[in-house]
């Protein structure tokens, strides 16, 4: 199993950097951003991801990079392909790409004017994903859908083969996300009811069962602080991810368990 890092991109870009430095330095597997625009009257100071992991992959060497989650809907397909490709070239082929819905709705997309409607936006992503698959294997596409027309062929590939892994996430019990994702390599099941971080062992447990994944697929849960990392293994995890539950959390509370090293 193996012990990650998931960060807002908020606040200084030259820290969040530093922070990635020290995540290697430290013994962690994985450093991941959130994906997000602004957060209405809150308004903290965000930052794009996609540009920052970029600087990661040029301070670090080993870390896993990547976002959990870019919600494609609010993307174009392509687009985020060549920005995986080139960040996957960058790393020597370290990125993964994490994907979902967006949440929320409201200030994700509809204040810029586009559909706040979740089915939309699975309709969007499922569309995506092949599209997105394609591209980074470096494959002529030639497609007509409901919202997305393109015949092009998009170079160089990415370094990783077949591809950069995909990891889908999706909120339980439902079934679509868990269908969704084992078109893919790895789910991050996601439970809007519990009041902090991850899973309860018990619930991971249910959702692998259910899942069956394949061999090599992956299980990302966020960990919490009343579950074991070797709970949280036991019950099906293959990556334990460290985030804050609240993006106010100070980076300075952060940067302390990042620079404590991964609790294995």
């Amino acid at each position: 199993m193996k012990l990650g890092l998931n960060v807002p991109a908020v606040g200084d870009p030259a820290f969040l950097v530093d922070l990635a430095v020290t995540a290697e330095a430290t013994g962690w597997d994985g450093f991941f951003l959130w994906d997000h625009l602004h957060r209405g009257s809150n308004r903290p100071e965000l930052h794009d991801p996609w540009s920052l992991i970029g600087a990661f992959a040029t301070r670090t060497s080993r870390l896993r990079l990547g976002t959990l989650v870019t919600p494609v809907a609010r993307r174009r397909p392509w687009q985020l392909a060549k920005q995986v490709t080139t960040i996957d070239h960058l790393s020597n082929g370290r990125v993964t790409l994490g994907v979902g819905l967006g949440a929320p709705a409201d200030l994700e997309y509809a204040a810029f004017g586009e559909s706040d409607s979740a089915r939309v936006h699975a309709a969007m992503l499922d569309e995506a994903l092949p599209l997105i698959d394609a591209f980074l294997r470096g494959e002529a596409v030639s497609h007509t859908g409901e919202y997305f027309r393109v015949s092009a062929q998009l170079a160089p590939a990415a370094v990783q083969k077949p591809r950069p892994p995909i990891w889908v996430a999706g909120s339980v019990p439902h079934r679509r996300p868990m269908q969704r994702a084992l078109r893919w390599d790895g789910f991050y099941p996601l439970d809007p009811r519990a009041p902090e971080g991850g899973l309860r062992p018990e619930v991971l447990a249910e959702v692998v069962e259910r899942l069956d994944p394949p061999e090599g697929f992956e299980i990302i849960t966020a960990l919490n602080s009343t579950s074991s990392i070797d709970a949280l293994e036991k019950a099906g995890a293959t990556w334990v991810i460290d985030e804050p539950s609240d993006i106010n959390e100070p980076l300075t509370v952060i940067q302390r368990r990042i620079e404590a090293g991964p609790p294995r």
